[in-house]
């Protein structure tokens, strides 16, 4: 699998299934499951913008492409 970084622009979703989790949602619907979701970014509703890379590993959750965080940050709300 390609392990190259990429960006990603979207909103922090607040997931409730399987126990709940926190994931993001990019502007044209696709479904990010970050393994290390930071703290600051747990915020539902928040923009962020990440530097990521896809990650090979299992999820008890059936929800989104698994990414591990590099980078981020957050973005105004208009």
């Amino acid at each position: 699998m390609d392990s190259a970084n990429m960006n990603i622009k979207g909103t922090v979703v607040k997931v409730n299934l399987e126990g709940g989790f926190w994931g993001i949602e990019d502007e044209s619907g696709t479904q990010w499951l970050p393994v290390n979701m930071p703290d600051q970014l747990k915020v539902e509703g928040a923009s962020v913008e990440i530097a990521a890379k896809r990650v090979d590993v299992m999820s008890i959750y059936n929800w989104g492409t698994t990414i591990e965080i590099i980078s981020f940050h957050t973005l105004p709300r208009f």
